[in-house]
C-alpha cells in the first residue's frame, strides 16, 4: 500500500481528520483509513477516534498527526 500521499499531506497540513485528508487528496476514505492504520502500526503517526457534531448530528472520524513532527508556521 502506498501511504506516501497521506503522510506527505499530514506533514504539510498538520493534524487532520480522515475525511479531510480524503477530500483534499481525492483518495477514497476507505483507502485513507487503511493508510492511517498502516502508518500508525509503523509508529509514523498517532491517531485517535473522535466524534464531532455537525448541526447536532454525530460524525465519527479518525484524527491523526505525524508523531513528533511540528509543521512550520
Amino acid at each position: 500500500m502506498n501511504t506516501a500521499p497521506v503522510l506527505q499531506y499530514l506533514k504539510k497540513h498538520g493534524q487532520q481528520l480522515d475525511s479531510e485528508i480524503a477530500a483534499a487528496t481525492g483518495i477514497p476514505l476507505s483507502q485513507v483509513r487503511l493508510s492511517l492504520s498502516d502508518l500508525s502500526a509503523r509508529g509514523e503517526i498517532s491517531k485517535c477516534s473522535v466524534t464531532r457534531y455537525n448541526d447536532g448530528r454525530p460524525v465519527e472520524g479518525i484524527l491523526c498527526r505525524i508523531s513528533g513532527f511540528i509543521p512550520p508556521a
